[in-house]
């Protein structure tokens, strides 16, 4: 029996689970797994709600036609066109050749360059409305969140909002569609690491789509994204995580990473974490850039305050997992985090000279200077090393505020 989940009134989830992709966009891990969610309206008029990966088609159109017969569809919406929901349009418009596509005209100039020209546009723009009997459907354009042609479609008599990638995350739905049938810990983790990642760096983007969506003054009793669960019980979580990380809002607590090649880089950051945990830092999170997947240490990088980096040399440059997290760090234009830096050198130096680097690009508030030790770290390395985490401390324990993180614990 093919899965399809009744969302609300003559609406359906018919959305597929990807467990075989090993890397999201051929960068990011996907350990657990993703979901490519796709939606139905069977009313007078059939709507569509993006589709689905290219490998999961044949699933995809059976699904449709389970729950709609011999009827045809005739809108295909088209909120974000990147090809893991738009990967199935061609087959969607082959096996309903009636059908519409709605977009706005950036969605038509993308979809002809991946997929060549198609007929039946219909052209939607800001506040645009399309009736499809008992339903009626209202665009709201979010360019950049996070890609320019990006826009959500609100369902006005269900009030369902078909939010595309927003308010989505990695995770494949393993039985649960919905918030409430789910293990939201789980996947607020993977939604944060889908956000950080991905989304992450058009902060600006999605705060004016949230107050787009705010201005319009409607009421959202379902947010229906293209990735993760379904936000049936309080899709205003959801909104509150994507507000707090979209305006830099940070958790108290410190990521160490760091790249060693025979141990001595590990011992200083292992000096610096018990010495934090002395001070009653509780959320301390140490990676091996080489072991961990950079995805990982950004999405805790831009839930907590304090960032430590650590590199010994390597051809007179950083570590190369460590230049690697760092390009990323900076492409993501994370702001107004602590920062500490930590390293060693032998024969040449170089992974500590370009943390520094680093450092005066970003402009972050450096704690103590920066510790570079000759090939292993002695005793006067690691003082400076408490020197580094007791000023982290100090100042995340300054800002330390009741209730601080209550954001987090609505869901935890």
């Amino acid at each position: 029996m093919l899965t399809t989940v009744n969302v609300s009134d003559s609406t359906y989830y018919i959305g597929v689970n990807d467990r075989e992709t090993y890397l999201f966009e051929n960068l990011w891990p996907l350990d657990k797994g993703v979901s490519y969610n796709s939606y139905l309206i069977n009313d007078d008029k059939v709507a569509v709600f993006d589709t689905v990966k290219n490998t999961k088609i044949n699933e995809y159109l059976e699904k449709i036609q389970s729950l709609i017969g011999d009827k045809n569809v005739d809108y295909l919406i088209i909120n974000h066109m990147e090809p893991d929901h738009s990967g199935a349009v061609k087959a969607l418009k082959a096996r309903y050749p009636n059908l519409q596509i709605v977009g706005n005209k950036k969605t038509f100039e993308m979809l002809e360059n991946f997929y060549g020209a198609m007929d039946a546009y219909h052209e939607v723009g800001e506040g645009d409305t399309l009736p499809l009997g008992k339903h009626e459907l209202l665009f709201v354009m979010t360019p950049m969140v996070h890609w320019p042609e990006t826009m959500m479609t609100y369902e006005t008599s269900q009030k369902i909002l078909f939010s595309g990638d927003a308010f989505g995350g990695f995770g494949s739905l393993d039985g649960g569609v919905f918030d409430d049938e789910v293990n939201l810990e789980f996947y607020m983790d993977e939604t944060r690491r889908y956000y950080s990642n991905i989304v992450g760096k058009y902060g600006p983007m999605v705060q004016k789509a949230l107050k787009k969506i705010n201005d319009l003054n409607i009421e959202i009793s379902v947010i229906a994204p293209t990735h993760g669960p379904v936000w049936r019980t309080a899709p205003e979580h959801i909104i509150r995580y994507y507000d707090c990380w979209s305006k830099g809002e940070t958790e108290e607590g410190v990521v160490i990473a760091y790249g060693s090649m025979y141990g001595n880089t590990q011992q200083m950051a292992d000096s610096i974490a018990r010495r934090l945990s002395d001070r009653g830092i509780k959320n301390i999170r140490i990676y091996d850039a080489s072991k961990t997947h950079m995805s990982y240490i950004i999405s805790d990088i831009w839930r907590f305050k304090g960032i430590i980096l650590g590199s010994c040399a390597y051809n007179t440059g950083m570590f190369p997992t460590m230049e690697a997290l760092v390009s990323k760090i900076d492409n993501s234009q994370i702001k107004n985090r602590f920062l500490g830096i930590f390293g060693t050198a032998s024969w040449s130096g170089g992974g500590v000279s370009n943390l520094n680097k680093f450092a005066e690009k970003t402009k972050w508030k450096q704690v103590g200077e920066s510790v570079e030790a000759l090939s292993s770290p002695k005793e006067a390395d690691f003082d400076k090393c408490q020197v580094i985490a007791d000023e982290m401390a100090d100042l995340l324990l300054e800002e330390r505020q009741p209730n601080r993180n209550a954001f987090s614990s609505t869901i935890y």
